[in-house]
């Protein structure tokens, strides 16, 4: 072979692999496209996986920012930062607890969860109070939250707060599953009407009358809530104007009667409870007390009161209490006569999503503790109407309740 013809055949060797070497044709780049596609896509999937771990994370451990409220109420967090009179330092703080050294870091910690959930919030104040001291550090001040849960003021949750987070309320939670596929119909034992019966073997009444710490501590924490309506009676006294009579059913120890008898002295108010609620609490000039079953009978009236009573019974026991209820009123001018419910409606469409979250843990709560559940405007219409009553008006308050009218 000569020297040129090898050197020519050398070249289009050389030029061959070249072309295949970096040659994309349209299946490579189809290819190369591909896997960076997928590579890509990986990679989104893996954000999402990891966000969806993240949030599933954030609900499995909702319970730490519960227990960390009530430990923040065992200690007392709330009257002592709010006692100091002035933004608290973490020092200053596990002093007045009397927080031993060694855990002081887990006193900051709990607090980190405390400012986190908005219970408390964080300023910066010069360390050790010396003006010429440049470096400052973090202290604690107190948040509307906080504020209602100090111990001394009239109105607050802290008792209600406490009486949720009772071991007796919480436990329950734990036979949800099973409660939920039990076959009542079928099953040798009593029925088990609730998650709650299901953890202690007696209705949520009945484990009160047996357990007077409990009893008492669930009384405190629905006096508790009574005391908020301070803050609604004043804004809403037209719903009883017109009014003589008025009987709170349900009303155990007279707080709201006694609210509204005060900002309407004109309107004499009956409470209406079982015999051992009001059994030995004096009668006053506008509120006298009755022992008695709302499911038997209810006082002649004007009006009738039931404040977060039907939310806590089935469809069927609320029209039996609302047909009573009639009754009562049923002799009345119909202008005037009417049943005032102060419950929680729930809307499906409301853009407050802390509120309504609220809401549905309420309507959870009643599966599971009592008998009830938090309706909707339809379903409260619906009460209304097997009930025997023409017409009602829902007008949405303050927080989460709403102002029911009822018209026979």
């Amino acid at each position: 072979m000569s020297i040129k013809l090898y050197q020519r055949l050398l070249y289009r060797t050389r030029n061959f692999s070249l072309y295949h070497h970096n040659r994309v044709t349209p299946d490579s780049s189809s290819l190369v496209h591909n896997k960076t596609v997928h590579h890509l896509s990986h990679s989104h999937e893996a954000k999402e996986m990891f966000q969806a771990q993240s949030h599933l994370y954030n609900h499995t451990f909702n319970f730490i920012s519960s227990m960390s409220l009530k430990c923040a109420l065992q200690l007392r967090i709330p009257d002592v930062i709010h006692d100091h009179k002035q933004p608290m330092t973490l020092l200053k703080l596990a002093s007045a607890l009397r927080i031993h050294p060694s855990k002081s870091t887990c006193l900051y910690r709990l607090m980190r969860v405390l400012v986190h959930s908005g219970i408390f919030a964080e300023t910066l104040v010069l360390k050790n109070g010396e003006e010429e001291e440049e470096e400052e550090t973090k202290a604690y001040v107190m948040t509307p939250s906080s504020r209602l849960l100090l111990s001394d003021k009239a109105v607050g949750v802290s008792p209600f707060v406490a009486a949720m987070l009772n071991p007796a309320l919480v436990t329950p939670w734990h036979f949800l599953g099973d409660w939920l596929q039990r076959n009542n119909d079928n099953d040798c034992r009593d029925k088990l009407i609730n998650p709650f019966m299901a953890a202690h073997g007696v209705d949520l009444w009945e484990y009160g009358r047996k357990n007077p710490e409990f009893g008492n501590s669930f009384n405190r924490a629905m006096a508790s809530d009574s005391q908020m309506m301070n803050l609604v009676i004043q804004d809403c006294k037209e719903i009883f104007e017109g009014l003589n009579s008025l009987v709170d059913v349900g009303g155990g120890t007279g707080i709201v009667a006694r609210i509204i008898s005060e900002a309407c002295p004109g309107l004499k108010c009956t409470v209406l409870d079982l015999p051992q609620v009001v059994s030995g609490l004096p009668d006053s000039e506008n509120v006298k007390f009755v022992g008695g079953d709302m499911f038997e009978s209810i006082p002649s009236t004007d009006a009738i009161l039931l404040k977060l009573m039907l939310h806590a019974w089935s469809d069927e026991d609320c029209v039996k209490v609302l047909r009573k209820c009639k009754e009562a009123i049923g002799d009345k001018n119909n202008d005037r006569g009417k049943v005032i419910i102060i419950d929680i409606v729930i809307d499906e469409t409301e853009e407050d999503a802390q509120e309504n979250a609220t809401k549905l843990f309420f309507d959870m709560l009643m599966m599971t503790v009592a008998t009830g559940r938090e309706r909707t405007e339809k379903e409260w219409g619906k009460l209304f109407l097997e009930a025997g009553f023409r017409q009602h008006k829902i007008t949405p308050m303050f927080g989460l309740r709403s102002l029911i009218e009822v018209f026979p």
